[in-house]
């Protein structure tokens, strides 16, 4: 008989990755770092598992935390919410389990839908999408699963759903970054917070 799995799936405070790792307390932290878990507090009312588990080294950490700040809150003609929609598209391919669950939350809260979320975790192509944000999420798919296969087909399609090059550039560096947490979050076997699971439904 197979041996029923014990794994939890609960974010504890001790157990954000299967990595021993000497993951800090708050008050051992820089004064920069401690100031941005406050204002994670005060904006989310938790600090996502993601930032503390990186807080075992600062220099990872702030490098983390500018290039997603940059991506997903910067200037750019990609609105937060597609912002959101490329991450769990992306992740959804890879099967990523943190991120899947905390950017399917982002996804219901931002578009006042819960069953967009759900949709794009379980099969973005069922969903109600406009034009654009068909062309744009099959582009990002696409890169994630067959990035070699890519290039000027994908590009001219993107271009005549209305992208211009720079909002290729943002597809892309959306599309790279969430693969490369997802690369991380997996093998390092990283829990999401619980508070992401039953929020905005």
């Amino acid at each position: 008989m197979k041996k029923r799995s014990t794994r939890r799936y609960r974010a504890q405070p001790a157990s954000l990755i299967a990595l021993q790792l000497p993951i800090p307390r708050r008050d051992r932290l820089d004064p920069d770092m401690r100031r941005y878990f406050a204002a994670c507090d005060e904006h989310l009312g938790f600090l996502p598992n993601v930032l503390a588990a990186y807080s075992f080294d600062q220099v990872k950490l702030r490098a983390f935390v500018a290039m997603y700040n940059d991506l997903m809150l910067g200037d750019s003609r990609l609105s937060r919410l597609e912002r959101e929609m490329i991450a769990v598209v992306v992740s959804a391919a890879n099967r990523c389990y943190y991120c899947l669950t905390a950017h399917g939350q982002a996804v219901r809260e931002m578009s006042g839908d819960p069953s967009l979320g759900e949709t794009l975790v379980m099969n973005y192509r069922v969903a109600v999408l406009s034009r654009r944000q068909r062309a744009m999420l099959d582009f990002a798919h696409r890169l994630t699963t067959v990035p070699a296969e890519t290039g000027a087909a994908d590009r001219k399609a993107l271009r005549r759903a209305g992208f211009n090059d720079r909002d290729i550039w943002d597809i892309c560096a959306v599309t790279a970054f969430f693969n490369m947490t997802n690369r991380i979050a997996t093998p390092t076997d990283m829990m999401p917070n619980e508070q992401y699971l039953a929020a905005s439904r």
